[in-house]
């Protein structure tokens, strides 16, 4: 358990593939077998991060807990939105206002990720 909590480079790792994969994956034609490849492998990194996301939360959520519980949710919904585009984009479905919601969540959870204690400390 100590490989998930000693730092966040795990989890900034698996967050960071499946955010790649997952715009490869929406930039594809929906009909293509790649693109159903990387969906699969995508939602696995959703797993992935997650799991490196609670290891986290439950060992720091003591520094400061109603920030950390926010930042949660807003990963969950922002890996949710992920799979929505996917999802609905593979329905022919509209996807706009999806896209809104998924850089709106994925921003503030960024946002909040980074002001957190165990973030980053871009102006010191």
């Amino acid at each position: 358990m100590d490989v998930l909590t000693n730092a966040t480079h795990l989890h900034i790792f698996t967050w960071v593939v499946g955010i790649i994969l997952f715009l490869v994956a929406a930039s594809m034609d929906t009909e293509s077998k790649g693109r159903k490849i990387l969906h699969m492998i995508a939602r696995l990194f959703y797993v992935l991060i997650v799991i490196t996301g609670a290891a986290l939360f439950f060992e720091y959520s003591s520094l400061d807990g109603a920030l950390y519980g926010v930042k949660f949710l807003l990963g969950l919904l922002t890996i949710g939105m992920m799979e929505m585009v996917l999802v609905r984009s593979a329905k022919n479905k509209s996807v706009k206002v999806v896209w809104i919601l998924f850089f709106v969540f994925f921003l503030a959870t960024m946002f909040l990720g980074f002001k957190l204690p165990m973030g980053i400390n871009w102006f010191a």
